[in-house]
């Protein structure tokens, strides 16, 4: 399968690159990463270990023709995604993104089906041409509003050949509020606290994330999917305990100043319904990045 991935990040290079052990990956990110794996290739370590030679680009060619468009970019740039892809011939697309709507983006815009996706393996970006899986984890992915379809099922079973836990899911809108639930109750408790994931588990944080969860889980019953709020809280400290010595992802961004995707996780379940934890959680991390011009 030729694959290109768009938003060759931490997540992005090290799907991408397991990827590569068994197809044709163009990896579409920023310099000097991509510019890296262009000329030395991508090594992955840590949990997995390999070495690759994808395609290292910062632009989405003008002749690009993949079987599988990969999108891993932040929620807030789906938009961009949507146009740098909206003229290349692609057969299928699949989010792995966090936050809600992505798929419906990417839909209105791309000529192709458009699969719905979570991944729960841990990926950081190291240093230019090295990324690190931090735990070995599963993509499940499907059709964005729930059945079967051919295409999810050959990007299933590519992935599968290139030796990725996979599995190909009839349920994805509950799957994608579920993996809400986790972010919403896992990620900017951490962030804010700058806590390990673990930490939610039990003292202090435990109780904030698990009412994020449930909350997030009222917000999937007001838009008709059915997710219980004791199952997203199981999902929560399922996913800390399985990451539990790790740093969120957003808790990254808020070490390294960057932009949160906090508008797509707790600012979203907020707008649908009154959580008032999901509100707070999102107040405050609007407020850090208000002051650091990064909104």
């Amino acid at each position: 399968m030729d694959v290109l991935v768009f938003g060759a990040g931490s997540l992005g290079s090290l799907v991408g690159g397991l990827l590569a052990r068994q197809h044709r990956v163009t990896l579409v990110g920023r310099d000097p990463h991509v510019g890296t794996v262009a000329t030395e290739g991508l090594t992955v370590d840590g949990e997995i270990e390999c070495h690759v030679e994808p395609d290292g680009v910062t632009a989405v060619p003008s002749d690009a023709a993949p079987d599988l468009a990969l999108v891993t970019v932040k929620a807030y740039d789906t938009d961009a995604a949507a146009e740098a892809l909206a003229d290349a011939d692609v057969g299928a697309t699949l989010s792995l993104q966090n936050g809600l709507d992505n798929e419906t983006v990417l839909a209105d815009r791309l000529d192709c089906p458009v699969l719905a996706g979570t991944c729960t393996y841990g990926a950081m970006l190291a240093e230019p041409g090295r990324v690190t899986c931090t735990g070995v984890g599963e993509v499940v992915l499907g059709p964005r509003d729930g059945g079967e379809s051919d295409p999810a099922d050959r990007v299933g079973a590519a992935f599968e050949t290139a030796g990725i836990e996979t599995t190909v899911a009839a349920d994805m809108p509950r799957r994608i509020w579920e993996k809400l639930a986790v972010n919403a109750g896992i990620n900017a408790t951490t962030a804010l606290a700058r806590i390990e994931n673990g930490a939610v588990l039990s003292g202090p944080a435990s109780e904030v994330a698990a009412e994020a969860a449930r909350e997030t889980a009222r917000a999937a019953r007001e838009a008709g999917v059915d997710l219980a709020d004791e199952a997203a809280v199981d999902a929560v400290r399922a996913v800390a305990e399985a990451t539990a010595d790790n740093t969120s992802s957003m808790q990254q961004d808020v070490l390294a100043e960057r932009r949160t995707e906090v508008d797509a996780i707790n600012g979203a379940v907020a707008e649908r319904i009154d959580a008032p934890v999901n509100r707070t959680l999102a107040g405050l991390l609007r407020a850090w990045g208000r002051a650091r011009d990064l909104r």
